[in-house]
């Protein structure tokens, strides 16, 4: 039976399949916010698709696969640009628009996030995928950091050390402030970059 894989490039031209699958994903994600992950069934997501739940396994082999491959559409995008970003713009400019982006990505997705950060811990596939997403953040936070002035290392006050402080620290706390408001999401968003410039020497 093929298995889908979350970290799979996109074609370029949309085929009858991808199109289900978006409609499996879009499903998904609107059924995490009517019933949440625990009461959502593989046929609730079928159903919401508009195909059976024979045509579904042709795609994903459980509910935990369709969750993994939505977790990834949701991160995907923000990968490549966030690396882009931090090794080319002004460590203030890449600062600011990483933290855009990243309150984007909540407060469109917030509830797709919030599902893989309870998800991780559990269920294996999500653990990889969202620790494999924290790394690929933390890479960036590192470049911003180097290009600041911050000597590059593990220690504690070096870049990929606080990077990845950094990294946690963001997380932890847009969970939270998504789960309030969009204002809360913002307030936060702003908090977390004033503590980013003072690591990086920039509130001067």
């Amino acid at each position: 039976m093929p298995r889908h894989h979350p970290a799979r490039s996109r074609r370029t031209t949309e085929r009858k399949g991808d199109v289900r699958e978006r409609a499996i994903l879009d499903t998904c994600e609107a059924l995490l916010a009517d019933k949440g992950y625990d009461a959502m069934t593989v046929g609730d997501i079928a159903q919401g698709a508009g195909i059976t739940r024979g045509s579904l396994y042709f795609y994903f082999g459980s509910k935990q696969e369709v969750v993994t491959a939505l977790v990834a559409r949701t991160v995907e995008h923000l990968w490549e640009r966030s690396l882009a970003t931090a090794e080319s713009d002004e460590p203030r400019q890449a600062v600011a628009a990483a933290m855009q982006r990243t309150v984007d990505l909540w407060n469109e997705h917030g509830l797709v996030m919030r599902t893989a950060i309870d998800l991780s811990l559990t269920v294996p596939e999500i653990g990889e995928l969202w620790s494999h997403t924290a790394d690929l953040f933390i890479r960036a936070i590192t470049a911003v950091l180097e290009r600041a002035g911050v000597q590059s290392g593990n220690g504690p006050e070096q870049a990929s050390a606080m990077a990845r402080a950094l990294c946690w620290m963001i997380e932890r706390t847009f969970y939270h402030a998504s789960q309030e408001s969009r204002e809360e999401l913002q307030t936060a968003s702003s908090t977390c970059e004033h503590i980013w410039l003072i690591a990086a020497g920039l509130t001067a």
